[in-house]
């Protein structure tokens, strides 16, 4: 089980996966083109942060995405995951690369037909777009079960990234349906730590913490230990007395059966 964030913002990524819970990323045109910075330069910054599998997407038809996959993994290298689409070209793409030991994403994936052209290619990820099904009156989720489903029946090692995940119920239910992979965007992912009575009893705790610790108890308690002098007795006997003097009073004190043999040297 994995979660990966779906970002180019840079300093989001960078704040989820200092939580050591993230074990990827995946981008695309549209989020690129939202941080306003060069692909290649986020891909860097992402590499140099330590994440170790990033999702690049490549366009055009079929010949220009093997190249610039390749070019791509030469440059990043095993960080690189190439993502084409689920179109005759991005199958044919994904075929060439599999077979050069380039990790492939195929994206764009709405029913279990094109998932299972997807492994037939070699993709190390499909990533079936849950909320957009969901837009279309879809289970994304019943998607998802059904490609895993059917990937263990067939002994495909192909895995199933969940995509296209826009709240925390999805997230759960996707996994719960089998997806090895959840990719989400930081809002979501800060989302997941989030429960009413989690908050409530997190207050709870802290007062108590607070009553129990305050300075004013324990340092008035404390304080009175301060100055006190004991009169240890030479000899013991069980149900032993022995006299503690305090500049304000003195007092006896019985230890009822106590067993000198344990950590006590008179």
């Amino acid at each position: 089980m994995k979660i990966f964030i779906d970002s180019a913002d840079v300093w989001a990524i960078k704040d989820a996966y200092e939580t050591g819970l993230i074990d990827g990323v995946t981008t695309n045109p549209t989020l690129i083109m939202k941080s306003g910075r060069h692909p290649e330069k986020v891909y860097q910054k992402l590499k140099d942060m330590g994440i170790g599998d990033i999702s690049m997407e490549v366009v055009g038809n079929a010949e220009t995405m093997i190249n610039e996959g390749r070019r791509l993994k030469a440059k990043f290298g095993d960080c690189a995951t190439i993502k084409v689409p689920c179109t005759p070209d991005g199958l044919l793409a994904c075929h060439t690369l599999s077979k050069e030991l380039i990790r492939v994403n195929v994206t764009l994936i709405f029913s279990t037909a094109q998932a299972i052209l997807a492994a037939k290619a070699g993709a190390a990820y499909v990533s079936p777009f849950v909320g957009r099904l969901e837009d279309n009156s879809h289970s994304g989720v019943e998607v998802v079960r059904s490609i895993v489903d059917i990937y263990k029946k067939h002994g495909i090692y192909t895995e199933v990234l969940a995509a296209s995940i826009r709240d925390v119920a999805k997230v759960t239910l996707a996994f719960w349906n089998g997806a090895h992979i959840c990719t989400i965007p930081p809002k979501v992912f800060t989302k997941m730590y989030d429960h009413v009575l989690t908050d409530a009893g997190l207050k709870i705790f802290d007062e108590d913490h607070k009553t129990t610790f305050s300075s004013e108890r324990v340092g008035g308690d404390m304080d009175r230990l301060d100055g006190l002098s004991y009169d240890f007795p030479t000899g013991i006997d069980d149900g032993f007395t022995y006299t503690i003097d305090t500049p304000e009073t003195q007092g006896t004190v019985d230890f009822g059966d106590f067993d000198p043999g344990v950590g006590f040297n008179p």
